[in-house]
């Protein structure tokens, strides 16, 4: 199994689906890393060579911010606009959806499931 960025990466998948296993590799960014190392986009993970997955790692370290600190960096930018409180760091901070989505009907993934209001006895 190899392992990039700290991710392990599936033995039987291809190389470049094994890519977006790591957090900040879509499939663009993946084939890009796969030829930009010069290895074969069919080759799976567990045919790679240990020099291959030297390659991957390096040419990752040297393009993508990845796993760990894209995290970070997420993370912060949500926190400032949150102290900045910025319509969106609102949105946020309430749980609810930031982008614009109504609310009236749906966004029960963003506010979890509904809260039954209690009538009164009589």
């Amino acid at each position: 199994m190899a392992r990039i960025a700290g991710v392990d990466i599936p033995r039987n998948k291809r190389v470049v689906v094994g890519l977006t296993y790591i957090y900040g590799i879509g499939p663009a960014i993946s084939k890009t890393v796969v030829e930009e190392a010069g290895i074969d986009e069919s080759t799976r993970v567990q045919d790679l060579t240990e020099a291959e997955v030297a390659r991957l790692r390096q040419v990752i370290n040297a393009r993508c911010k990845v796993e760990g600190d894209l995290r970070k960096e997420v993370a912060m930018n949500i926190k400032r606009l949150m102290d900045l409180n910025s319509y969106r760091g609102l949105r946020h901070r309430r749980g609810l959806p930031v982008r614009g989505q109504s609310t009236h009907t749906n966004a029960r993934t963003r506010k979890g499931p509904r809260r039954v209001a209690v009538k009164k006895k009589g």
